[in-house]
Formats: structure tokens, C-alpha cells, sequence
């Protein structure tokens, strides 16, 4: 997964706006693996609803020092409110729309912080196409995998809500994970506000 994470974010300083700072904020950020994938000297805003990944932010983030750690909220991918309007130039989201209550809220907050021209950054896995042994599988194998991977669904179709979420621009294309075949389906691309 690494080399796709790196193809994605590859372009992320082209949203920074000229002689400003460049402000992430990630989405379900976890133990801020993404962090090495952030260009140097963004400003990055960590949410994430668990608030035992603050200590764990803290290695990661001295791990990284080529980047700035403005703060932590906790925080549901749905409910950012303690995040300003229009505050933002890029939010990034990987692997957190599968197990978010409310994809269409999330965008909606996706779309309120962002600057306008700003981009929202997702890699996310989703359902197979019906016509696969795996989609069959997904489907089988959904409740345990529910219950197991901490309220994942591996059968949503994520592309259908980017697609309706009221974006000026979406590059999104399905690829392959080098992954378990129940989780090989994912999305990738940019959408700008």
C-alpha cells in the first residue's frame, strides 16, 4: 500500500496556497501513518474519535519533524464542529469511510472545512463488483467482519456518495490492494471543493 499512498499524495502541496503554509487535516489519522507521505513544512490537524491515539500522534510526530502538529481533536469524521469553516487546504482520509455512521454527513463536513480550491484525499476500500466470487464473499463474510474489524463494512460503494457529495472536481479510479481478497477493492484519488 505504501507505493499507492505515495502516488496519492504526491500532489498535495499543489492545493497550498501561494506563500502559505500548507494545512492538512486528517480524518481518523489513528498512529498518523500517513504522516511520512506529507510534504515538508505542512501544518497537519489530527481528528480522530478515539482519544488514546493523542500518545501515540506524539512518537509519530517526532518520528516526523519535517512537519508541523497544530493539534488533536477527538472527533467523529460527522462532527468536526470544534474545526473552523473554510479552515483547511487539503483533508486526507484513508481507510475510515468504511466505518464512519454517516458517509454523506462526513462529506458534508469534508466540504465545510475546506477552502474553496481545497482538496479532500481519500483511499478507501469498498464493495467488489457483483459479478466476483469476492463480492459474494464480502457479502458472507460482512457481519463477523463487522464485528471483528471495529464496525467496518467492506460491502459500501464510497465512489457513489464522492460522486454526490458536490465537489467542482473528482479524479477517483478503483484499483487493486495488494491486500486480502474481502479488502483487495479500494478507491484513490482527489476531490476539490
Amino acid at each position: 500500500m505504501q507505493d499507492k499512498k505515495a502516488e496519492l499524495f504526491r500532489s498535495l502541496s499543489e492545493f497550498k496556497k501561494p506563500g502559505k503554509q500548507l494545512t492538512v487535516l486528517e480524518i481518523g489519522c489513528g498512529t498518523g501513518t500517513n504522516f511520512k507521505y506529507y510534504p515538508t513544512g505542512c501544518k497537519v490537524v489530527c481528528t480522530d474519535p478515539n482519544p488514546n491515539f493523542q500518545k501515540y500522534l506524539k512518537t509519530c510526530m517526532a518520528e516526523n519533524d519535517q512537519l508541523t502538529y497544530e493539534k488533536f481533536v477527538v472527533a467523529s469524521g460527522e462532527d468536526m464542529g470544534s474545526v473552523e469553516d473554510e479552515s483547511v487546504d487539503v483533508v486526507v482520509c484513508t481507510l475510515v469511510l468504511c466505518s464512519v455512521n454517516d458517509i454523506t454527513q462526513t462529506l458534508r463536513e469534508v466540504h465545510r472545512i475546506l477552502r474553496p480550491g481545497g482538496a479532500f484525499f481519500f483511499l478507501e476500500h469498498v464493495v467488489a463488483d457483483p459479478s466476483t466470487w469476492v463480492y459474494f464473499f464480502q457479502h458472507v463474510l460482512q457481519p463477523a467482519w463487522y464485528y471483528f474489524g471495529d464496525g467496518c463494512e467492506v460491502t459500501r460503494e464510497t465512489w457513489k456518495y464522492l460522486e454526490s457529495a458536490g465537489f467542482s472536481d473528482l479524479k477517483l479510479r478503483h484499483v487493486e490492494a495488494p491486500l486480502v481478497f474481502i479488502i483487495k477493492p479500494h478507491i484513490m484519488g482527489f476531490a476539490v471543493k
